[in-house]
């Protein structure tokens, strides 16, 4: 048969053209792309438009099955079952997406993620597609998921061509990371150290172009990384918080440079689906331009309560009790309230409609292998109490760090010119927060102190080998105010003395230049600014990393996926951008994950440690349920993890803004 013309958004051919394709194809994640159903029978296939069809299902109910497209909406379940999962199928459905190396085009063929076809199913769609796709053009089967990684690689590759999710982004040259959309000027820094040195240069309305952007950069307009990053470095989260443009450009430096941009102004444009840098010059304005919408921005803090109050063990802590511990020590003591307690919210996600399906319970419940109706929520508590736990400490109050600094009048004396110069917008607050955080640093703890801290980590971590020393001020994970690394922590803290040393560091980086500055940006006073200190029992890990609770690298009409970053060697890794990470979706609906980077570690995890990161989805779905501020379950939450054995640790929660 001869190629056909498109008949209501569809082509039915066997010769599929580049002409073709470009007259259907949509575009995803800035790849070119269209839908396409293989009928079994007659080897026939069909490639749909995305304009008219966005789900196969659709096409398949109003053209090869002649039922109504609400009918099969309503009984999504049982076609889904019949499309993706029975050995047996009347169709195969997938993704044609096309690519390019070089000067070259090459095509992939993917199915849906969730499709559990086999290895010889796998290998009969891909030769009935390579019949009919335009011989000149190379065509690869990629593995949708996990499973389908595994069964490929066991097939010779003279047998089915494929390529690898990691294997793509390894030779991406440009990865959007936020988008966004900014004028400004182009600021070029080769090193850290030039950074360093022209720091006080740095204006808002600048756009950083670095090998790696590091965590103190002052608020900006735009971040271009020329080396690979991740989108959960605390830089980049910032980014996402500040709504800026960022994005991995490998060529930046020299293009830049060739194209005369350096310290010239451009309109920079970043979208979730661009498939390139969006950059052009523009006129360098005659005088500043007009402060961006930020500069007006003033964040309401809760008020913090200073009044003496106890160190606390994490697990007597609730959320509520962040105005006088922290943000984040209160919501670790959440967090073991759950574990102890359960909630009636804990499985909010699963039980809001999601169209054509009236709620997604009966997708928790298989893979709890349980009913729908009342012992779902006992279910899903059982699997969060058997799989997870929470390091054990202690929490600081504000209250601790006020007593302690009112002992030290030089001290007090340093905060007031500190108070004075923020004011008077004076060029020395920079200088006076160094002087301040040397002082709190090197001050002496009274003895009256230390043994009140000492006695509370003999009573509830004796036993720990190493702590973490964490930051928790009422002055982070606010909305519109991230703070993402402005805050100190250490971890690998062994003795008395250096767990002393490390909470007044902690204390300290509350009055850094940096953390100062950006607070005073946004509204955020001096002294409606406290900190609290966790002391947490380090955890030896197999893993670690961070999960955000959303798919970044998509809309927000991604309701299946979330994005798991891991090290082999340490969570701290990903989020100061040291380490570029083995990095998956996980879907958290009908289960299953794909790897889209394999980072600096280079290979596979094992199938014992991809299935505890199906767990730790799940887990996040449940945590995102219980910590949402409203009834829509949908507010994504940034969690770092690390999993030892065979549980899940659970290290801290904040929302993430998507």
């Amino acid at each position: 048969m001869s190629e056909s013309s498109p008949i209501q958004g569809a082509l039915i051919t066997n010769s599929f053209s580049m002409d073709s394709f470009n007259a259907l194809s949509g575009v995803l994640g800035g790849t070119p792309f269209v839908k396409l159903v293989l009928e079994r029978t007659n080897k026939q296939a069909h490639f749909l438009n995305n304009n008219h069809y966005q789900l196969h299902a659709a096409y398949i109910a109003e053209k090869l099955i002649k039922l109504s497209t609400d009918e099969v909406y309503s009984r999504i379940d049982e076609f889904n079952n019949l499309f993706y999962h029975q050995t047996d199928r009347p169709y195969f459905l997938g993704i044609l997406a096309r690519h390019q190396a070089e000067n070259n085009y090459f095509f992939t063929l993917e199915t849906v993620e969730v499709d559990s076809m086999d290895g010889t199913s796998l290998i009969e769609f891909y030769k009935c597609i390579r019949d009919v796709v335009d011989a000149s053009y190379r065509l690869f089967l990629k593995p949708a998921n996990i499973q389908q990684e595994a069964i490929v690689r066991d097939i010779p590759a003279k047998d089915l061509p494929r390529i690898f999710d990691h294997e793509m982004s390894s030779s991406k040259h440009f990865i959007p990371l936020n988008a966004g959309k900014a004028q400004g000027r182009i600021r070029l820094f080769n090193s850290i150290e030039q950074f360093r040195d022209s720091y006080d240069t740095i204006r808002w309305y600048d756009i950083l172009v670095m090998d790696r952007i590091p965590e103190d950069i002052p608020r900006i307009q735009g971040i271009i990384n020329s080396n690979y990053t991740t989108p959960l470095s605390h830089t980049n989260v910032l980014a996402h918080g500040w709504e800026i443009p960022n994005s991995v450009w490998l060529e930046a430096k020299e293009n830049l440079q060739q194209q005369g941009m350096i310290n010239n102004w451009v309109e920079y444009t970043v979208g979730l689906d661009a498939s390139e840098i969006e950059i052009k010059s523009i006129p360098t304005p005659t005088e500043e331009p007009p402060r961006p919408h930020w500069t007006s921005l003033r964040i309401q803090l809760e008020s913090p309560q200073i009044d003496e109050v106890e160190i606390k063990s994490l697990d007597q802590l609730r959320h509520t009790d962040r105005d006088c511990y922290g943000t984040k020590a209160a919501n670790i003591g959440e967090m073991l309230h759950l574990l102890k307690r359960g909630s009636t919210r804990m499985i909010g996600y699963y039980n809001v409609q999601r169209p054509p399906r009236e709620n997604l319970r009966s997708y928790l419940a298989n893979y709890l292998k349980c009913g729908i109706h009342n012992d779902l929520e006992e279910k899903a508590l059982e699997f969060f109490q058997n799989n997870v736990r929470i390091p054990r400490g202690i929490a600081l109050p504000f209250s601790l760090q006020r007593t302690v600094l009112e002992k030290h009048p030089a001290i007090q004396q340093q905060i007031g010119r500190l108070k004075l110069a923020l004011e008077l917008d004076s060029e020395r607050a920079g200088a006076i927060c160094v002087q301040l955080q040397n002082m709190i640093r090197k001050m002496k703890l009274d003895s009256e102190t230390r043994d009140l801290i000492d006695a509370k980590i003999v009573k509830h971590l004796a036993g720990a080998s190493h702590f973490v020393v964490r930051s928790s001020s009422n002055a982070e994970d606010l909305e519109n105010f991230s703070a993402a690394g402005i805050y100190e922590s250490h971890n690998n803290v062994a003795t008395a003395d250096k767990v002393f040393a490390g909470i007044k560091n902690v204390w300290a980086s509350l009055v850094s230049p940096r953390s100062t500055r950006l607070r005073q940006e946004v509204g955020i006073s001096l002294e409606d600014a406290y900190m609290g200190v966790i002391i947490q029992e380090q955890i030896n890990c197999d893993l670690g990393g961070v999960m955000v609770t959303s798919n970044p690298t998509k809309s927000k009409g991604d309701f299946r996926n979330v994005y798991i970053n891991v090290s082999p060697n340490s969570a701290v890794n990903i989020v100061d951008g040291s380490e570029r990470p083995i990095q998956f979706l996980y879907n958290t609906v009908e289960g299953g994950g794909k790897t889209l980077s394999l980072g600096s570690y280079g290979k596979e995890l094992d199938e014992k440690k991809q299935e505890m990161l199906q767990r730790l989805a799940f887990v996040g779905r449940i945590l995102q349920s219980h910590f949402s501020a409203d009834y829509q379950f949908n507010a994504p939450q940034d969690i770092e993890w690390v999993i030892s054995g065979n549980k899940i640790y659970i290290l801290q929660i904040r929302p993430y803004a998507h």
